[in-house]
């Protein structure tokens, strides 16, 4: 057995214990996206200019947590009409990204899919957040409320996260049955959030995904989680809550919530989203799955990963 096969058979038995109580934490979110069920997203839609002959584009803006406007690019072919029902991407990007231009997916309305391009609150998009500054934050987003779960960035990116959904749900030619939710880094860990969170996910695609096995990200990754090691160097009298807040939202112990085919890849060189944060999560999703390992790879999602992305969510919803 050589060097790579002993990794491997390392990271396929990297099972640490889940940090919440499985009761727990079910009872926490089904209160949580009952609540945000009944809440209007107030979808306003504007069409947009775009160069592009081939594609149709929508600015649109729904209401997520604490009705914060979030802003997203809803685009289709151009040829597309309401009677013909298409699969959505939903796309989130890496932390402190945005949704670009519209032609960043050209390569999916090319399979004749629509997609729904969201941005994530207060980073460097057009979206901005509402959430109360009514204490000292570490440099970036995540430590924003990290004292307060019911009013901290985690829980209204995690809601906003659910509304990106909702609000794909409602635009015109979409086929509800197949609503696929993609990302890398952060944006690989909301949209495996979003397949813990939401019943309508019917495929993920996480590349290099945060939000896997927290606790040990705050210890050693070397990007946003450490914003929240600095917030606890700074008071390490909270250590212990700040580690319950961050297991509402950690995959780790979402996983077991995850119905739909997810397929994960993973930098063996990753130093951000680290293969023993990612292998923890994806070892206990008990849905369909698929791991791409990139043993040479750091913190980056190559083109032959893209490629099988647009595989996996041809078989698994198929062609438009």
């Amino acid at each position: 057995m050589n060097t790579i096969q002993i990794r491997k058979r390392e990271l396929n038995n990297c099972r640490p214990e889940p940090t919440m109580n499985e009761d727990e934490l079910n009872r926490f979110w089904d209160h949580y996206l009952h609540v945000y069920a009944g809440s209007p997203l107030q979808i306003d839609s504007e069409p947009e200019e775009t160069p592009y002959p081939h594609m149709k584009v929508s600015k649109v803006t729904y209401r997520g947590f604490d009705q914060t406007p979030i802003h997203a690019w809803y685009i289709t072919p151009a040829d597309s009409n309401e009677s013909s029902k298409r699969p959505c991407v939903i796309t989130f990007p890496g932390y402190s990204g945005d949704r670009g231009l519209p032609e960043r997916y050209a390569h999916w309305l090319m399979l004749g899919y629509s997609v729904l391009a969201a941005d994530v609150r207060g980073q460097s998009g057009e979206t901005g957040n509402l959430l109360p500054l009514d204490g000292g934050v570490v440099k970036g987003w995540v430590s924003q409320g990290i004292t307060d779960i019911h009013r901290s960035y985690y829980m209204a990116m995690a809601i906003d996260t659910v509304r990106a959904v909702d609000a794909a749900l409602a635009q015109p030619g979409v086929d509800p049955a197949k609503i696929a939710v993609v990302g890398g880094s952060q944006g690989g860990g909301l949209a495996l959030l979003a397949g813990a969170l939401h019943p309508k996910v019917a495929a993920i695609v996480a590349d290099i995904p945060n939000l896997c096995r927290m606790d040990y990200g705050v210890l050693h990754s070397a990007s946003s989680l450490t914003e929240i090691a600095q917030y606890i160097k700074r008071y390490p009298d909270l250590l212990d809550p700040i580690l319950y807040h961050l297991a509402h939202f950690d995959i780790l112990n979402l996983a077991p919530r995850i119905k739909a085919p997810v397929m994960v890849s993973v930098g063996w060189k990753d130093t951000v989203c680290m293969p023993e944060t990612i292998y923890a999560a994806y070892n206990r999703i008990e849905a369909p799955k698929e791991i791409r390992d990139y043993p040479f790879s750091g913190h980056e999602v190559n083109e032959y990963q893209k490629r099988e992305a647009v595989l996996f969510l041809e078989r698994v919803l198929g062609k438009a």
